[in-house]
């Protein structure tokens, strides 16, 4: 008889429970029985199992063996399981020392020659292990630099169970070729950066790096649309563009990433999680430290969108965007029932999934940027006649964006056509993409010193009762905004949100808080009616 354990990780979400795998040998037929609520792709590691252990080189105990998942109550899925399985196996059978195995975490799969493979999630697998006390992991060797972000933790990384079980009977460690497909494949197909064309995917999403020549200065005029992104950016606050093909939505939404300032070190961290649990993380980067960018394609689902799947749910491009950019260019062709599940991550930070295998949550903190076209020609507009749509086609077009969804977005601009002579005219190009980012994180500098001791980072997460009450405008300052409230043009919502976004002017401005023409840019960002103020943020310094 003999018995053995170590220790894996199963992912809920993207956080980990730490698992005991336990293998117990007896006498009696040779059978290999798996038990601890497995789903069928961990019940197929049974045959990966027991090829990789034999193409090793190691003796498959020909006797009954029960391997058990500890807690049996949590739900386990995937193939990380495989090594730790093995690894109790050949503990059991005394090829390795049991007393060995005890304190380690295994996370891995195997392929049937015994080589490891990557597998989703090592991130918050490992993160999960730390905060169990564990100091010790192995994982795949390609994943070792993810395993490695987090601290206290050592880090084997092997090729092979043959290595493993080299290392850990302090034999000869063999050699072995790399994994040339070192990665998993992505969840979701058809990944796009910025500025590379459309994709082929149900949708398009990347998590990325935007270092790519891209820069604010090759958009033309919209002079309101870039005052906007920029207030979008210091505060984050949501940024609704309409206006007619071509006139520099989309160039505007894959800029703002490089407007926004890096990541600290927590959000890495939470931002890498999401990103390992998807299998999205970009190769030879395992962290990520700038802000992510996500655009799905119109047709993506409310799955996609929100995140979801069969079994296990997975994240969607609301989490993909934590921390991040969610831009949904032509937002109409949208689903409407798509587009109203953003509603509550918008209000709460995070995706709550129900499924039959349990309940996930996902972080979904994200800056949402809706581009649409005036009408479905994309030529409406007060100044041009060129637009065919009847009446009734525009009305129908406009109100696929419900009135709950928009009054969550606290910027909305027209954006107008680009003119022959903004194009040609020397010198019409605006500030660079360097100049914003410097005065946005200026800006969130001087938001974070306001709100040091509370649990809130930017102004458009502020409550507007903590605004109302903590922190008063110049008085006077919100009359006319009131009075907006009185005949109905906003919400009591409405007028929380130009609150927020005069702070985040004041900000941008270096005002100890918000004054009269402060209030008044907020208002024409908000409602989009010409209020007298400049619509540049250089000019009000």
């Amino acid at each position: 008889m003999g018995f053995a354990r170590t220790c894996s990780v199963a992912l809920v979400g993207v956080e980990g429970v730490v698992v005991e795998v336990q293998a117990d040998l007896e006498p009696g037929v040779a059978a290999f029985t798996l038990v601890g609520l497995p789903d069928k792709s961990l019940t197929e590691s049974r045959d990966r199992v027991r090829a990789a252990v034999v193409n090793s080189g190691a003796a498959w105990p020909q006797k009954k063996l029960t391997v058990g998942l500890s807690p049996a109550s949590v739900p386990k899925s995937g193939s990380g399981f495989d090594l730790a399985v093995a690894a109790a196996v050949l503990g059991a059978a005394e090829r390795i020392d049991p007393r060995v195995l005890a304190d380690i975490v295994m996370i891995g799969e195997l392929g049937l020659d015994g080589r490891v493979r990557p597998v989703r999630g090592i991130l918050p697998a490992v993160l999960a292990a730390a905060d169990s006390g564990y100091e010790q992991v192995v994982v795949p060797e390609c994943s070792a630099a993810e395993a490695a972000l987090v601290p206290g933790v050592s880090v084997l990384g092997v090729r092979s169970l043959r290595q493993l079980i080299a290392v850990l009977t302090d034999e000869p460690v063999p050699e072995e070729e790399p994994d040339e497909h070192g990665r998993p494949d992505p969840l979701m197909a058809g990944l796009r950066m910025p500025g590379t064309g459309a994709a082929t995917g149900m949708h398009s999403m990347g998590a990325a790096q935007y270092d790519n020549g891209h820069d604010l200065a090759d958009v033309v005029g919209q002079h309101s649309a870039r005052t906007a992104m920029e207030v979008a950016a210091a505060g984050g606050h949501h940024l609704f563009l309409e206006g007619p093909p071509g006139a520099g939505k989309t160039m505007l939404a894959e800029r703002m990433p490089a407007v926004l300032p890096r990541l600290t070190r927590e959000e890495s961290l939470e931002v890498t999680a999401v990103h390992s649990v998807a299998g999205l993380l970009p190769p030879g980067k395992p962290l990520i430290d700038t802000a992510p960018y996500c655009a799905p394609h119109h047709s993506a689902t409310m799955q996609a969108l929100v995140g979801g799947g069969q079994g296990v749910a997975r994240p969607g491009a609301v989490s993909l965007a934590h921390r991040g950019i969610l831009f949904l260019d032509e937002t109409p062709e949208f689903g409407s029932q798509t587009l109203d599940a953003l509603r509550q991550p918008l209000e709460a930070g995070h995706v709550v999934i129900a499924r039959s295998a349990g309940v996930v949550r996902f972080p979904a903190r994200f800056l949402m940027v809706l581009a649409a076209n005036p009408c479905p020609c994309g030529r409406f507009s007060q100044r041009d006649t060129l637009c065919e749509c009847p009446p009734s086609v525009i009305r129908r077009y406009q109100a696929r964006l419900s009135g709950p969804l928009l009054d969550r977005v606290d910027l909305r601009v027209e954006v107008d056509r680009v003119t022959r002579s903004q194009l040609i005219e020397r010198g019409a190009r605006g500030e660079s993409t360097a100049t914003v980012a410097e005065r946005v994180r200026a800006a969130r500098e001087r938001a974070a010193a306001r709100l040091v001791g509370t649990p809130w980072r930017t102004n458009s997460e502020v409550p507007g009762r903590e605004l109302r009450s903590r922190w008063h405008a110049v008085p006077g300052a919100m009359e006319e905004a009131e009075r907006n409230l009185e005949r109905g043009v906003l919400t009591a919502r409405g007028i929380d949100r130009v609150l927020r976004v005069a702070w985040t002017v004041a900000d941008l401005v270096g005002h100890d808080r918000p004054d009269a023409v402060d209030v008044a840019l907020a208002l024409q960002l908000r409602t989009g009616v010409p209020r007298g103020v400049p619509m540049a943020i250089g000019a009000l310094t």
